[in-house]
Parts: C-alpha cells; structure tokens; sequence
C-alpha cells in the first residue's frame, strides 16, 4: 500500500516536472540574442540545465507544496532574468551573468536606474500577475501535505533536489572552461549552465595581490629615491593641485554622427590642442557598470587581474583594498578628495572609497535640489564644488576625483527641448524622429559637461598652485535607438591630461599620431592613472617603472 502511493505522489508530480522542463526550454528560447540549441551545447551543459531545473522544482514544491504553482512560480523568475538579459543585452551588449543577482536589490535601492530600462509597466504588470498567480494557486490548488502525509511528500522533494544536485555537480565538472567574454559563454553554455559557471568561478577565485597594483610599484619608487614630499617639506609647495574627472558618457559623438553641431565641444576641442596627452581610451564597459571604469583607473589593474571579479571589481574591493592613484597622492602628501553627487552607498562606494585612500568623500548630501540638470546633480554645480575645494588652502596640494552623474541614463525619461537644437543637432527635424530623441537630450547634457570642463581649468588657473587636470568618459552612452539606426560606435571614449603650466607643441604626446597608423590603438583605461602621477611628479617617476603584469588566473 505505501509503494502504491508513492507512485501515485510520483506521477502526481511527474506531469508538472516534464511541463515545468519543456517551460525552461521554451523561455530560454526567447533569449536575445539565442543561446546555441541543446543539441549543440554538448552532454555537460544539458545535464546543468536538466540539473538546475530539478533542484528548483523540489525546493519549491517543499516550500510550495502545490506543484503547478511551482512550476509557474519558477517559469516567471526565469522569465524575469530573460527579459533582464534581453535588455541588457540590448543596452549594454551583455547578457546577464551570475553577478548580476545583487542589481536585483539595487533595482529597489534605486529604481530610477533600471525600472525605466526594463519598462515600468512591464514591472508593474509582473507584479501585478505575480500576486494573482499566487492568490490563484494557494485557493485553487490543493495541498499535497494535506493529501499524502509529509514524510512521503518530504521525501520525494528531497530526491528529486538530490538528483538535481548531483547533475549539476557532474556536469559543471565537465564543461569547459568559461571565457569570460559573456556573450560566447551564454550561446556556448545556455542560460541555466553559464549561470552556474560564473557564480562557481566567482567563488573560487581570488582577490589581486597588492603587488600587481602599479601603485604598489611607484609607491615603493618614489620611497627608494627619497622623492616623496611630505608636510612641511619644500619640494611640496611647487606640487600641482591635480583634479582627475571621470565625465559620466562621455564621448565626441562627431565622427560617428556627422550632423551633431561641430561646435558642441568648444572647450574640449581647444583643451585637447592644448593637452600633455591626449587621445583614445579603452574602456572596459559599455553604456553603464562605470565602477569598471572606474577600478581600472584608480587601481591600475585591467580587467584581466580580477578575473571572474571583473564584473564587479568593488565588491571585492570593500573587503580587500588594494594600492591605488588615491592612496599613492596621499603617501605623496596630498589631501584627497573624492566627489560623487549621487549616494555614496552605490556600488559600495561609501565602503571602498576611504579603502582606497581618499581623506574625505562628498556625496549627493553636499548639493541642494537646485544644483540639479535633468534628472540627477548637474555637471556645472559639480565644477562649483571643485571650484571652492581648490580655495582652501592647507598647505597641501590636492589631488581630486570627480564622478559626474548629469549625463547618466535612462535618457528616455528627460523630454528634447526644441530650443536645445541649435547648439547640438542644427539639421534635425521638429518633432524628432525616435532615433535623435534620446540623442538630443544626451547632447544637451553633454554640452553641459563641456562647459564644466572649462569651468575646472579657470578655477586649477586661478589657484595659488599649478594644476593638473585628467578628463576621461567611463562608457558611451545608452542610445540603443540611435545605434540600431546609425550603427553603434567602437566604444573608446576621449581621455587628455592638461596643464596650467602650457606645453610646448613638442611636449605635446597624443595616442593618435603617425606611429600607430598601421594598427588600431588606444590607451588602456587601467593605464591612465599611472600616467597621470608621473605627468604631477615630472621627473620624480622615471620611465623604468614597469606596471607589473598579474599572473593569469585559472578559470573553473
């Protein structure tokens, strides 16, 4: 009698098991771009696939305890991540990886930078259905603890988990390494088995030695040769205020859109003739995920020193902080400061940004509700705070980095203004077709941040000490309208380093000239920091000092 009705219980979930792994099948489908078919991804990636949708159906049928709703309960999850990936995807030409589970609370934290992406009333018709699906199943749905005991229910949950488990185990030892470029490994593994690849790599990996940092280096050349200015010394009163400004996507959208207006960028334009250095910057994101960027810079560690953790390199960094530009300027008896006019609990950076040796950091708290552009801080109230950080004076030069937040997305909220076309798409038609609605508006926010790019070079002028300024864009903007009509552009972004102290034109060092004709070539944005410090030491860092190269990390 007992065999009996275990049978029983068992067909009793096979049919919700066998719809629930067609369901997955049928979802994963509508991935954008499609992952390979099941029957090229090889026996290891099924066996995740088959695995993961076996461990989710008996956990959720034990918390359920009603089958058919756990297989539309997890349906609609997998649903969430589809859509969450198809507009990744489409926004930042990367699919969604293991990693980007926490930005699911951070969508809470802050709605207005993701909601608008994956479409608000999507969200609120999710929810909506999700709670009447809920409603639904628990009146309608009988419980299978109340029918067949729950020693036996509790017992075939647990087996068909166990087996899940044991499948995902054997096929994740098998498959083959993960690249790390995540649209290869999402249509060579499918949803569910990159998923697992990349939580699994997460896991094992590690954090980079302080040593691979090529601050570590000129922290411990600068001590080796003495030429460390410390408080009081002398030598630290010719030292340049140094402001390093990370313009939030930034780029010179003339190239690649011949009718933006060619004056839109006036003091860029007159800035970069005048520059140290100048020229294109690779990047390591696209459209958002600044903190990349932003890493690479500050810690001068490209992405291939983090490995899995390259995707979120702060998160690592809150618990293991590394040398970095910030860390090296105050060693140097700089006073540090860092400015970001947006919560400082993002990305963590509340955690990470004392750890990597800024003195204080100022966040959307300093800035009233009347500094804003659009929808966030604007860039000119930005320069104003830069402007009086540079006239107080305490005996130490300053090195400050600014994070704009103007030009950040969702553009599509802000509506164009007619009389913004003039100084930005002088040719475009009234009303704007789809493609230049989002592109006017990011250009009206862009010509703002060209005119803080000259409000930072008055203000490093007007101070008592020479002034260094670095300007980079994290990413190019979110405008996929406009790159499905136009074609999207390379990515680069535009980086120069500036004096008040005028170079000679044979100074002058810029990525584009004649020697890199033959080849594509633009400086590694995990290089610009270094070259930032020695530009503000001059010949206090000799060009021996080699950035070291991290060991390669092996990948599960």
């Amino acid at each position: 009698m007992t065999t009996s009705l275990s049978i029983q219980l068992l067909f009793q979930l096979l049919w919700p098991l066998l719809t629930g792994l067609l369901g997955t099948i049928v979802f994963e489908a509508l991935l954008s771009p499609r992952p390979q078919p099941l029957w090229r991804r090889g026996l290891a990636a099924n066996s995740v696939h088959l695995g993961s949708w076996l461990l989710l159906f008996g956990v959720f049928v034990l918390v359920l305890q009603r089958p058919w709703f756990a297989v539309i309960f997890i349906l609609s999850l997998q649903l969430v991540v589809v859509q969450s990936s198809n507009t990744k995807s489409r926004t930042l030409n990367e699919p969604f990886i293991c990693h980007d589970f926490e930005y699911f609370w951070d969508a809470i934290l802050h709605p207005r930078l993701y909601v608008p992406f994956f479409g608000t009333g999507l969200a609120i018709a999710a929810i909506g259905a999700g709670a009447a699906a809920i409603g639904a199943f628990v009146y309608w749905e009988p419980s299978l603890v109340s029918r067949w005991g729950g020693q036996r229910f509790i017992t075939h949950c647990l087996l068909i988990s166990v087996s899940g488990v044991l499948l995902v185990t054997l096929g994740w030892r098998a498959l083959a390494p993960i690249t790390l470029n995540p649209v290869d490994d999402m249509n060579r593994l499918g949803l569910f088995a990159s998923l697992w690849a990349y939580g699994v790599a997460l896991m094992r990996s590690s954090a980079p030695a302080p040593e691979q940092s090529p601050f570590y280096q000129l922290a411990h050349h600068l001590k080796e040769d003495h030429r460390t200015p410390l408080h009081g010394d002398a030598s630290s009163e010719a030292r340049s205020n140094v402001v390093l400004v990370q313009s939030e996507s930034f780029f010179d959208p003339r190239p690649w859109y011949a009718d933006v207006s060619g004056s839109l960028l006036t003091h860029f334009d007159a800035t970069r003739k005048q520059a140290l250095e100048h020229g294109e910057l690779s990047v390591p994101a696209w459209g958002a995920n600044t903190v990349r960027t932003e890493c690479a810079v500050l810690t001068g560690l490209s992405p291939s020193a983090w490995g899995p953790r390259q995707f979120n390199p702060y998160r690592t960094l809150s618990r293991h902080p590394l040398p970095s530009l910030a860390s090296t300027f105050q060693a140097a008896g700089y006073r540090t400061v860092c400015i970001h006019p947006y919560p400082a609990s993002f990305y963590m950076r509340h955690k990470v940004i004392p750890l990597l040796g800024f003195d204080q950091f100022i966040d959307i708290s300093s800035f009233e509700s009347s500094d804003k552009q659009g929808q966030y801080i604007g860039d000119l109230a930005v320069a104003r705070k830069v402007g009086r950080l540079l006239e107080d004076s305490d005996n130490r030069p300053f090195f400050v980095f600014v994070i704009t937040m103007e030009n950040h997305g969702p553009l599509h909220l802000e509506a164009p203004q007619q009389e913004s076309l003039a100084a930005t798409l002088p040719t475009a038609p009234w009303p704007l077709p789809t493609h230049l609605r989002d592109l006017s508006v990011y250009l009206r926010h862009l010509g703002e941040a060209d005119k803080m790019l000259a409000n930072v070079k008055t203000a490093l002028n007007e101070a008592k000490r020479p002034g260094l300024l670095g300007w980079y864009g994290d990413h190019v903007p979110i405008l996929p309208a406009a790159y499905e009509y136009f074609s999207p552009p390379k990515g680069h972004t535009p980086y120069m380093i500036w004096s008040t102290e005028l170079p000679s034109q044979s100074q002058v060092r810029s990525c584009d000239t004649a020697q890199h004709q033959h080849e594509p070539y633009a400086l590694e944005a995990s290089e610009l920091g270094v070259q930032l410090f020695k530009q503000a030491f001059g010949r206090g860092i000799s060009s021996d000092v080699i950035k070291a190269e991290p060991e390669p990390q092996e990948q599960e």
